[in-house]
């Protein structure tokens, strides 16, 4: 496919007289249109949420768009909660899918009604111990081991991954949890990141489906919901077809039909925690390039760094890059595409053929609407930049201020130190 910016070169020459680069900006229009067809294509499930997974946006403009479609918040912290709770969430709203958890988190997500989700075996007694009487829904979180695939294909390897109930635990845990008085069951998996094959979502269905028979038979748990988590990717590559969400829920119907409804389990609901499908594509992140240097490489030199978008630098991950202005021009210059941190990974583009960049061109680089802005932190003294929303009518909103000297230093506000700084500069 072809990988267009929602913005062009002249809005984003207006944009910056009063927000400089870098920032991140969002297309409401698209936000909108893609929350609407992930409605549509689970829609024959009467029980069907989508919880936004919190971490991968956490920003509560963006997720209020999300309330008007429905969508819950899937949450992992305290903070997470926090802020779904502060958005006016509560209860069922609120899915609370965490791991190594402190006890003061479990204690605010029972507090405000959150479902909990349980990551180990042990956490049953944790849990229990901290906030005494177990609450009457829960959710487990299966991990069936070895390799996840689909036909013969690899996807990835839920053995190595830290999360999940074995399948002995997991009957062993529905058997503990119900002699304990829980009454109502959910179970939960997330077996591969970023699929981008309409395959994932109905085999990991299936599994679940299966185990979910498995379990009512065994244990006579009143299973009430299958979490599907996240897992549905999006073409980061030119060259990826993009997943097709309608056919995804027709694949995940069919197995439902196939497995759930002679087992009698036809009324079980079914939800998605979905952080990079409902907001990836709809993110940019803009930057100016300042700098050249032409040395063993061609480097372009940008405004923003790993600060602002760190998964190139800590996975190799492409993202796509558009020269604003010169989207018709032939690619036929290498580039590395460089941030200015201490760490010669800061690069959002290795030998990438880009056109010829000059100083104070714009680049877009795309998919930044997940794990973009909220992976950022404070290397090198670094500050986080702004996040803006590009409205249906074209107008453009700040939906978070950029950050300044004054918040970095704002922890050590309690010490003579900070009275010794220097903020006007």
């Amino acid at each position: 496919m072809e990988k267009k910016p929602f913005v062009t070169k002249e809005q984003i020459e207006e944009i910056v007289k009063s927000y400089p680069t870098p920032f991140h900006i969002y297309d409401e229009k698209g936000i909108r249109a893609n929350a609407e067809a992930v409605k549509k294509a689970f829609a024959w499930n009467k029980g069907f949420k989508e919880y936004f997974a919190v971490k991968a946006t956490p920003n509560p403009f963006l997720i209020n768009i999300l309330r008007e479609y429905d969508c819950g918040c899937d949450c992992s912290s305290m903070t997470e909660l926090m802020l779904s709770h502060a958005l006016g969430m509560k209860g069922e709203d609120i899915m609370f899918s965490s791991n190594d958890t402190p006890a003061e988190d479990f204690a605010y997500a029972h507090k405000i009604g959150a479902v909990i989700n349980l990551d180990d075996f042990t956490h049953i007694a944790f849990l229990e111990k901290t906030i005494g009487k177990l609450p009457e829904t829960i959710s487990c979180r299966y991990n069936p081991g070895g390799v996840f695939k689909i036909s013969t294909d690899i996807m990835d390897n839920p053995g190595e991954a830290k999360y999940g109930f074995t399948t002995e635990q997991l009957f062993e845990g529905f058997r503990v949890l119900k002699a304990k008085g829980v009454k109502n069951f959910g179970i939960h998996a997330f077996l591969a990141s970023n699929t981008v094959t309409n395959e994932y979502y109905p085999t990991l269905a299936k599994t679940l489906f299966e185990v979910a028979v498995q379990l009512k038979e065994e244990t006579g748990a009143n299973i009430t919901f299958i979490n599907l988590s996240g897992g549905i990717g999006i073409p980061y590559r030119p060259e990826q077809e993009p997943n097709d969400i309608i056919a995804i829920g027709e694949g995940v119907r069919a197995v439902y039909e196939e497995v759930l409804v002679p087992a009698g389990m036809g009324n079980v609901a079914l939800y998605t925690e979905l952080g990079r499908f409902m907001m990836a594509p709809y993110g940019h992140l803009v930057t100016k390039a300042i700098h050249e240097k032409h040395t063993h490489r061609e480097y372009i030199g940008v405004d923003a760094c790993a600060v602002n978008l760190m998964r190139p630098a800590m996975y190799g991950a492409y993202h796509h890059i558009t020269v604003l202005g010169k989207e018709n021009k032939p690619c036929d210059f290498k580039y590395d595409v460089t941030g200015s941190l201490c760490e010669n990974n800061d690069k959002f583009a290795v030998n990438r053929l880009l056109p010829k960049i000059e100083i104070g061109d714009y680049l877009v680089i795309h998919d930044t609407g997940a794990h973009g802005f909220s992976m950022g932190y404070n290397y090198n003294g670094k500050l986080k930049s702004a996040e803006l929303l590009l409205k249906e009518d074209g107008s453009v909103k700040m939906i978070r201020r950029a950050e300044t000297p004054k918040d970095y230093f704002a922890t050590f506000d309690c010490f003579d130190f900070y009275n010794k700084l220097d903020f006007d500069k």
